[in-house]
């Protein structure tokens, strides 16, 4: 997978990237990967986010999926932390998931990811829940341990780096 063959996945169908970028590792030159992919408009970013996240690579041997997500300023990635959450039902998004914490009052979550199975894209049941705020993080631990998401209780805990 190169570039060329990212912007024709993507522009070919919305005709609005800018830019493509995959880095490379340094030593061996090889995809470490992931990439990135700018849009024209934030509006095209949101549609192809919706159009493309975790279906089908075109082409791929073994199958894979696109995982798909926002790209963060380093700024806010440097400054954040994650919580674990597990018991997540089969149907929890990472969208569904962030906005779980955001309606229970954590403006300081940043973002979301559900963990799936690269080949199938289901659902592995866990995901992490990332923050800005490091005592509203603790308090999710303490508050959002068995709050429905879905249809399902989330069982809350601290990552190994809390």
């Amino acid at each position: 997978m190169d570039t060329e063959f990212l912007y024709r996945c993507f522009a070919g169908t919305t005709g609005e990237v800018v830019n493509v970028g995959l880095p490379n590792h340094k030593v061996t030159g090889k995809s470490i990967g992931y990439g990135f992919i700018e849009f024209i408009s934030r509006d095209a970013a949101e549609r192809a986010l919706q159009t493309y996240n975790k279906t089908l690579v075109p082409g791929l041997v073994p199958p894979r999926r696109f995982k798909l997500r926002w790209a963060m300023k380093q700024t806010i990635r440097e400054s954040t932390e994650s919580i674990f959450v597990g018991d997540l039902a089969d149907d929890v998004t990472d969208r569904m998931l962030l906005k779980t914490f955001r309606d229970h009052g954590y403006s300081s979550a940043v973002s979301a990811a559900v963990s799936t199975d690269r080949s199938t894209g289901r659902s592995r049941g866990y995901g992490f829940v990332r923050f800005s705020d490091h005592d509203q993080m603790l308090l999710a631990i303490e508050s959002m341990n068995g709050v429905e998401c879905s249809s399902r209780p989330m069982r809350i805990g601290p990552t190994g780096g809390n």
